[in-house]
């Protein structure tokens, strides 16, 4: 697995809210504040499947009943796995979390160290 970036990344108890197919990807409005120049061309979302950094599968983790942004997730970049390069979501290689979320029910409980 790959997880965020020094400070972007967060600790906490959650659970999965939801989960996808390909999902499509939206940036946050603190990606596109923090890098224009990678994200803005990607403000009104990127459909799933090819370059969209969500890979296969993504698990959508809330707290409560809100949306934490923060997603475990495929990726179309297998070789930044086990690197902390993300935006704060957990990655894995696609086959992986395609498996995880086989597995995991909508309402199960993740814990982030």
């Amino acid at each position: 697995m790959g997880i965020g970036k020094e400070g972007r990344y967060y600790s906490g108890t959650f659970r999965v809210g939801r989960k996808a197919e390909w999902p499509r990807w939206t940036p946050t409005k603190n990606m596109i504040r923090r890098e224009p120049h990678i994200y803005a061309k990607h403000a009104a979302g990127m459909p799933g499947g090819g370059p969209n950094p969500l890979g296969a599968r993504a698990l959508y983790l809330y707290k409560g009943n809100r949306d934490s942004l923060l997603r475990i997730h495929g990726t179309p970049q297998p070789e930044n796995v086990g690197r902390a390069v993300s935006n704060g979501c957990v990655r894995m290689i696609n086959a992986h979390v395609i498996d995880l979320a086989n597995r995991v029910p909508n309402g199960a409980r993740v814990v982030l160290h």
